[in-house]
């Protein structure tokens, strides 16, 4: 006999309980807060914006079912299973931090403030979770199916990201690595130049890998595009276009990479199409590696190791 489907209500611990635990006292947070010109009540007010709509997805919850919370701090210690319905309550970031720990059920996105959310994955709202639990569950259920990222270390370590991983030094150090593709061939980036580094006196044309120095480089999805990725692509006003969330092709970008007679800047931006691959062999002490912004999940990576990111078989199921 089937289990009942269970719904899993992801949530995180909201900034006024996190000033109580620190302070003590909601006097003392008050006080905490008001020498900084800020105000308890409005942190208040959305704690309990939070809770309400915690309360009220898990009131519409459909009485055969089970249901459980877990909170995202114990994402990593949680076991999903295969009849889940996910239920995430609070901003985008949150359900970015679950998709790494599914394996293919069905994700709701619950706006916890709205107003203060761009809800690129919080879709809707509290009210609607009693029609779409039971939607969800259904065979027929329509679902975004969004790209991940994925690391990969030559000693078979991995890292699953939604919206991008980067691989750099763990604090404001220079990253030394030699960067090179695999998989069917990467075009070049958009109207390329010609380039040719002078090396132990003779010219050489630029090579498919290459030695760089930086601050570490990006590799994310559509879903990213929204965030950390479209601030470089901005920021050098890129030609590429970037991935849409359901797109196979993932975006890569350099950051402040140097030039040097060692190291080479020709290759900084690219995409990466289905079955191809960007390849680092590490050559500093330490490097990291993480996704979405969550340092204290990495992969440490030292001199000599190779990490492959590509686009991961896995997908995020987000009910649209």
């Amino acid at each position: 006999m089937s289990l009942a489907p269970r719904a899993v209500l992801v949530h995180r611990t909201t900034e006024y309980e996190e000033l109580l635990a620190r302070h003590g006292t909601h006097g003392q947070a008050a006080f905490f807060l008001s020498a900084r010109g800020r105000s308890v009540e409005e942190v208040r007010e959305r704690h309990e914006r939070v809770h309400r709509a915690l309360a009220e997805v898990a009131g519409a919850v459909p009485l055969s079912w089970r249901q459980t919370r877990v909170e995202r701090a114990d994402l990593d210690r949680f076991l999903f299973g295969p009849e889940d319905v996910v239920v995430v309550v609070g901003q985008d970031g949150l359900v970015a931090n679950a998709a790494k720990y599914l394996s293919g059920q069905p994700v709701i996105g619950i706006d916890a403030d709205p107003g203060r959310n761009a809800g690129v994955l919080v879709r809707h709202r509290a009210a609607q979770a009693r029609r779409l639990l039971p939607y969800a569950a259904g065979a027929g259920a329509a679902v975004d199916e969004l790209t991940m990222v994925e690391a990969v270390t030559d000693d078979a370590q991995r890292l699953l990201a939604l919206n991008e991983i980067y691989v750099g030094p763990p604090g404001h150090q220079t990253a030394r690595y030699t960067l090179g593709f695999d998989g069917p061939k990467v075009p070049p980036k958009p109207n390329p130049k010609p380039t040719k580094e002078r090396k132990h006196g003779q010219e050489q044309e630029q090579q498919e890998s290459e030695p760089q120095a930086s601050s570490g480089v990006l590799v994310g999805t559509g879903t990213g595009a929204t965030g950390w990725l479209r601030s470089l692509w901005e920021q050098r006003s890129s030609a590429l276009t970037l991935p849409a969330p359901a797109d196979a092709r993932l975006a890569w970008f350099v950051r402040e990479a140097w030039p040097s007679p060692t190291t080479g800047t020709s290759r900084v931006e690219g995409l990466l199409d289905a079955g191809q691959g960007l390849r680092l062999t590490v050559e500093s002490d330490r490097l990291v590696a993480f996704g979405d912004g969550v340092e204290s999940d990495a992969l440490h990576l030292t001199w000599g190791q190779t990490v492959r990111l590509a686009a991961a078989d896995a997908r995020l199921r987000l009910v649209g």
